[in-house]
Order: C-alpha cells, then structure tokens, then sequence
C-alpha cells in the first residue's frame, strides 16, 4: 500500500508516475494532489454505476468524452476494469497527439481494453469502432460547448448512465452579452445579468439547468451536486443522469419557455436536439 494517504489502496503508483500526478521519486505535488483528488471523488460516483452493470453480468462499457491526456480512463481502468476480465473504456479525443501519448501508455502497462480514438463527436457517433450503445458516458472538464457534445453522443447511444463535470460554459455567457440591451427593456430580470461577473455566473448556471431539462425530456433522471469542495476547483458542478426511459412531462416546455425569456433562441438546436 502506499505511503502517501491520499492514494488509493490499490492503486498503482508505476501508473501515476506515467500520468506525471507522481514525480519520478513518488511525491505529490498541490497541483496534482488537487488533480487526484477530483478524479477520485469522480471515481466514486461512478463505481457503483458500473457495479450494477457488473452485477447483472454485463461487460460494463464507458466513453470518456473530451479524454485529454485521459487520467480519468487510466484510473477508471485501474481500481475497476484491471482485475476484471470483462469491460472496456474508450477514450474520445479529437487530439491526435494525446490519442497517440495514451495508446501508447495503455500498451505499456498492459491496459489491453482501453481504445483511443481522435475524432469529432459526429464521427464517434457514426463509427462503427465504437459499439452501438455504452453504459456509461462521462466528461471531466471537458471546455465550453464539449459536454454538450458528450449528451449529444450520449444519448445516441441510449447510455445508461451519464457523468458530467462541465467547464467554461461560455456560450450561453456570450448569446446573454449579445441580448442583453433587448433583455433589459423587456424585464427587470436582465438585471440578474448586467454586469460582466454576473452575466458569466449566470451563464454558467443557466447552461447546466438546460443541460438538466434537456436530459429529463430525454428520459433521464438528473442529480446535481458538487464534485470536490471548492477550494479545490472551482469547475464543480457533478450531473449525473440515470435512465429511466420515462420523460419528465414539462422538461421540454419549460426548457423552450426558458430559451425564449432569456432571448437565448438561437441556442435551441445546442438544448433541443
């Protein structure tokens, strides 16, 4: 077992060397000790998900949206899939180059079911590499308008489950920017997001209350809570989504409803699809 207490039991300390979260004489620095730490809280809520799937007698499988340099699916892998002999995790990462740096890695340590692919969401969608359904859809910090390319891909391929950690939510911000002088002769709500702190605020919690709609008038079951505490990261908001195959009856309304009070229409193709 490891010395440093914020490892895992179990964990493999050669991995986190590879990862760079461990320097080459095994310390943690503060920023990969933060790092750890996300991932690990990350890890907790989706273990359990790919435990039931795992106790049905399923071969659990997970796309990692929006990978980067993929420390979420080398983790994942480790404490779940490495002693199992059933599952896989495909990494999705329109950079070849960290495509490239975690294939290479995942031979190395003998991660035999882990798969990088480099490609746009549209393309993942259509690829016949990848199977028709997934159990589990995740993205980490995955920037700006990419989590809603992972819901998009999700939801495609019917996933059971569906964890999302969004970042920079800057879209919705700047179609607000755009409106606002309309919306602030239409209601006195505009004053909500007036100012350049609150309109980035806002957007950021707006964006992820559609995301939340959009998924509930799919059929799933949203929870929101934070990650890790917030002297850690500030990109913290945790959805996750479950399956029920029942839409919430007005998630689709009051979505449409929301776009239209906040002049945010042209949006409706990114929340609505």
């Amino acid at each position: 077992m490891s010395q440093i207490p914020e490892i895992r039991a179990g964990q493999s300390i050669e991995l986190l060397k590879e990862l760079h979260i461990l320097t080459r004489d095994g310390k943690l620095n503060q920023d990969s000790r933060r790092k750890l730490k996300q991932v690990y809280h990350l890890y907790h809520f989706i273990e359990p998900l790919l435990a039931e799937v795992a106790n049905r007698g399923g071969e659990p499988t997970v796309a990692d949206h929006g990978a980067g340099k993929s420390y979420l699916g080398f983790i994942l892998y480790d404490l779940f899939f490495r002693n199992r002999d059933r599952g896989h995790i495909y990494g999705i990462e329109l950079r070849q180059d960290l495509g490239e740096r975690a294939r290479s890695l995942a031979n190395r340590l003998g991660f035999a079911r882990m798969s990088f692919l480099g490609m746009s969401v549209e393309e993942a969608v259509e690829s016949t590499a990848l199977p028709p359904r997934f159990d589990v859809v995740t993205a980490l910090h995955a920037c700006d308008t990419a989590t809603d390319d992972a819901i998009r891909f999700a939801l495609r391929k019917h996933a059971e489950y569906i964890v999302l950690v969004p970042c920079c939510q800057a879209e919705v911000a700047a179609a607000l920017r755009r409106g606002k002088s309309e919306a602030l002769a239409a209601t006195p709500l505009a004053e909500i997001w007036r100012h350049p702190l609150h309109t980035r605020e806002f957007g950021s919690l707006v964006t992820n209350a559609l995301r939340c709609l959009q998924l509930e008038a799919h059929g799933y079951q949203t929870t929101v809570t934070e990650l890790v505490g917030w002297e850690h990261s500030l990109k913290n908001e945790l959805i996750v989504a479950r399956r029920t195959g029942v839409a919430r009856g007005n998630a689709a309304a009051r979505l449409d409803a929301i776009l239209q009070e906040l002049k945010l229409e042209r949006l409706r193709s990114r929340f609505c699809s």
